[in-house]
């Protein structure tokens, strides 16, 4: 079964069990108006103030540079969507990221386990960032809670609105520039470690072939390779590392008949036209590098390392692309009310309401015309 399924069957167990016990989850903090739940609480504002407390002023400096670095990031997640607009129908810029699914038109994978601990790290450090900046600002905190938008969870950090639209516009953009430049911090830090590992790894393993890391859904390796096998050739070209292994399997065509063979057998292939490139021949599977132990001195220990190399890649690349994401001049994500606020200081609210708003419909029609187009 596809593992969107699993997700629905989860939802709707939820959005069932929440309509049936209103009455009672209404008293334990929950608002359930369908098509949201949020379930808010006062019990972490006194956490984030002790967070904001430790050094007022280093929130503040650190967020004023956070500002720059946010709109720049605007001007580049603005442009990189939408100078893809002229190849979307061969690799569509976005896509919906769900753990442990194969999205339509998304070459990108998400594993189920790496991907929760991931978004987790998004989500937590996105909203807490905003409340730890709020708190700086002088703006009150009313709640922190969870929610759910029919199928889709997330989390908040709700700030007193009135107390927010009264303060000065330099730190409403500190605090709307916060969660996101959290997100960009936290994917510097995960790829530093991410370098340090893969600096560690040559010590105790040698590239010892490929491995299967994933067969993709109905295509031509799929119900015939599985997870795991190592591959040794492909017609009788030997796979040595994983340069060996671009090299073969870019010199086939589609319609082509290969012959793969692994530690666990000998197996024959038709191959299909691949979705990125129509010339080359597609195989279907995730090539991993196959790695075996040179330095036994730690016993098992080193093995490990391939597990936080994994997860801290996918803290890097979530927390960075959903924190670009977020600050598309697009409300009602932060940096469409950061270029809100940019432009008030030049114009009325008469004349940049209207820019921001025609900026915002003209975003979302890119956006959600781009994933149909990875569906279609």
């Amino acid at each position: 079964m596809n593992g969107i399924y699993y997700y629905l069957i989860a939802f709707a167990i939820i959005w069932v069990l929440s309509l049936v016990l209103k009455d009672k989850l209404v008293d334990h903090g929950f608002e359930i108006n369908f098509p949201m739940i949020m379930w808010k609480t006062q019990k972490l504002r006194g956490f984030i103030t002790r967070i904001s407390n430790i050094s007022p002023k280093f929130w503040r400096w650190f967020m004023n540079v956070g500002i720059f670095v946010a709109f720049g990031a605007m001007i580049f997640i603005t442009w990189t969507l939408i100078s893809t607009l002229p190849s979307v129908f061969e690799t569509p810029a976005v896509s919906i990221i769900i753990p442990g699914v194969e999205m339509p038109g998304s070459s990108i994978y998400v594993p189920f386990l790496y991907g929760l601990i991931a978004l987790a790290t998004v989500l937590v450090v996105h909203e807490f960032s905003h409340g730890v900046q709020a708190v700086g600002e002088k703006i009150p905190i009313k709640s922190i809670g969870l929610l759910l938008f029919a199928v889709i969870p997330g989390a908040f950090v709700e700030p007193d609105e009135d107390e927010l639209k009264k303060a000065k516009k330099s730190s409403r953009l500190r605090v709307y520039a916060a969660g996101s430049v959290a997100n960009m911090s936290l994917a510097l830090i995960a790829i530093i470690l991410v370098s340090l590992i893969s600096a560690g790894i040559p010590h105790y393993f040698a590239e010892d072939g490929i491995e299967v890391g994933r067969v993709v859904g109905d295509s031509p390796c799929d119900g015939i390779l599985k997870e795991g096998m190592v591959l040794e050739s492909i017609d009788n070209h030997t796979i040595k590392d994983s340069k060996s292994y671009v090299d073969i399997v870019s010199s086939y065509k589609p319609g082509d008949d290969v012959s793969i063979k692994t530690d666990q057998g000998t197996y024959s292939i038709h191959l299909d036209k691949n979705p990125n490139n129509d010339s080359r021949g597609f195989f279907g599977i995730q090539a991993n590098k196959h790695f075996k132990l040179i330095d036994n001195s730690l016993g098992s220990i080193p093995w490990v390392l391939f597990e936080f190399l994994e997860l801290f890649q996918w803290i890097f690349m979530l927390n960075l692309g959903i924190g670009l994401f977020n600050l598309l001049p697009l409300k009602p994500l932060d940096g469409g009310y950061m270029l809100e606020i940019l432009l008030s200081y030049r114009l009325s609210e008469k004349y940049y309401k209207p820019i921001v708003n025609a900026l915002s419909v003209v975003m979302a029609m890119i956006i959600i015309f781009t994933i149909v187009i990875g569906f279609l």
